[in-house]
């Protein structure tokens, strides 16, 4: 069963901005945290945003001030909103379910971001 899964991946110019979001399967959305992690080329996979089931966000240093996570329980649906694109942000990015002490163990399939200069 697929419980996470990622869209709003493409190719854009940089200084473009791109909205990912991830559809959570109910019964996991309400985790206590859900998580934005990318994985460039030849690079570990690095976790980049992150939101609690109480709303608490964390935003990696490399993408802070241009990117913002955000949930819309209504929907299941988490988002990352990225603004000020850079070529460095290319990378596939994954949506994952964390628990209390921040161990990722559910991931989605993953969205490509190709950003050009």
């Amino acid at each position: 069963q697929v419980l996470l899964v990622e869209s709003g991946g493409g190719s854009v110019q940089a200084g473009s901005s791109l909205r990912l979001s991830c559809f959570v399967a109910e019964r996991i959305f309400g985790s206590f945290v859900l998580g934005w992690f990318r994985q460039a080329p030849g690079k570990q996979r690095e976790l980049v945003a992150s939101i609690t089931n109480s709303s608490r966000t964390y935003h990696s240093d490399s993408v802070k001030g241009r990117f913002a996570i955000s949930r819309d329980n209504a929907k299941n649906t988490v988002y990352l909103q990225m603004n000020s694109l850079k070529p460095e942000d290319t990378a596939i990015y994954y949506c994952a379910r964390g628990s209390r002490s921040y161990v990722f163990d559910l991931w989605g399939q993953g969205t490509q971001v190709t950003v050009s200069s």
